[in-house]
């Protein structure tokens, strides 16, 4: 059976080269990056190397780089931090946030009595900036925005320009997740004063278990976790030597490829939204999915005229991969906290929202098969839909 995977906003396949390149370092490189013998200082030279990689490819300094485990862990260790050490005693962010994001914040607010507020979004699931600026001036506590910088779901697009700029008028810190971004659009962050950012490898064609934070040098952190004074004292552990040799190989090579990557991949994504307008009756898109200016050209949200609970269940079933952008739980699914941001109720109710995500190894075979299954399953509910209309005409139900 053709297996298809269009799930990579999840994580990615690796590169080969980043496969190559952390196994020569797995063979060769084999000390503890703080022991002080040669064996030490070859793991500990390997991972400044690509420190100074990543920071060069930033356009920032390598003491602004701090390896963690993940995404995850980079926005908790930035959160937490700002709280913990910088003073922050407001929070602003939205419902549209990763849960890594949502739950730490929550965590925030009922256990150390940080003030929340959630900036409203307009009807497409963007950041309602005029509020945002509103409430930014409006109070003179020591404030964190923590807005992501392209929706993991729906693919909107953050204004981070506008936003950092609003901060810096209002005397705020800015913290944007650019788990989804970083790898996939060039950023210059000497030029983009963001005070924080986050990123994981898996997403990008490296390695699952290794990311880092991003943390403006003038903004002095403590460790949240200690025992060790590895990563300039400010995260406590062995260092995964192997994941950032291939964290700075995979970042290298996506924005070295990256127009070449991005203009593939754009095309797949047009590509299927003809494919699915044409073979689907009904068919839309959630948020800005659909327009490429402004979403996340990896992501495609599509909005399924039918009710299907198990239509991820019945793609994998044929071969192929997606999210459903759902949760199940005790047997019953329930449409996630992005979609019910940006969809009302009743719409909710009669419709299968589905998550595509591209990369570079995706072909336009993939998004016909794709297609052409989906279109089996909306072919299946029309049937049953006017099975059922004609028996309740006809008084059988």
């Amino acid at each position: 059976m053709q297996r298809v995977y269009l799930d990579n906003a999840a994580t990615t396949p690796m590169h080969k080269e980043v496969i190559d390149t952390m196994t020569q370092c797995m063979h060769n490189i084999y000390g503890n990056p703080s022991s002080t013998h040669v064996f030490g200082r070859e793991a500990k030279a390997q991972m400044e190397l690509s420190r100074k990689k990543i920071a060069e490819l930033l356009n920032v300094s390598s003491s602004e780089i701090v390896f963690t485990s993940c995404g995850t862990e980079s926005n908790n260790f930035i959160i937490r931090s700002c709280v913990d050490h910088l003073g922050v005693t407001r929070i602003i962010t939205s419902t549209l946030e990763h849960k890594c994001v949502q739950e730490t914040v929550a965590e925030m607010e009922s256990n150390r009595k940080v003030e929340v507020i959630r900036v409203k979004l307009d009807p497409s699931g963007s950041v309602d900036y005029d509020e945002l600026e509103r409430i930014l001036q409006v109070s003179d506590k020591k404030t964190l925005v923590t807005l992501m910088h392209a929706n993991n779901e729906i693919g909107n697009l953050l204004d981070v320009e506008k936003v950092q700029q609003l901060c810096e008028e209002n005397n705020a810190l800015f913290h944007t997740d650019t788990v989804q971004t970083l790898g996939h659009y060039p950023m210059d962050l000497s030029k983009l004063k963001i005070d924080f950012a986050s990123c994981s490898a898996h997403k990008l064609h490296g390695p699952k278990g290794i990311g880092f934070a991003f943390v403006r040098k003038s903004l002095q952190f403590k460790p949240q976790i200690t025992g060790g004074g590895q990563e300039r004292n400010l995260r406590s552990g062995t260092e995964n030597v192997y994941g950032v040799v291939g964290l700075a190989k995979a970042f290298e090579m996506s924005l070295n490829d990256l127009d070449k990557h991005r203009a593939h991949i754009e095309d797949l994504k047009s590509y299927t939204i003809q494919k699915l307008q044409e073979e689907i009756p009904g068919v839309e898109f959630n948020g800005l999915s659909a327009d490429l200016d402004k979403s996340l050209y990896t992501v495609l949200n599509v909005r399924l005229p039918f009710k299907d609970a198990l239509i991820g269940f019945e793609l994998e079933l044929k071969g192929i991969a997606v999210s459903q952008g759902s949760a199940c739980s005790s047997g019953a699914s329930k449409v996630s906290t992005v979609i019910q941001s940006v969809l009302d109720a009743e719409t909710i109710e009669r419709i299968t929202p589905v998550r595509v995500s591209y990369s570079c190894y995706n072909t336009r075979e993939d998004i016909d098969r794709l297609v052409n299954v989906i279109k089996q399953i909306s072919e299946k509910h029309l049937v049953a839909h006017y099975t059922f209309k004609c028996h309740s005409d006809e008084g059988g139900i």
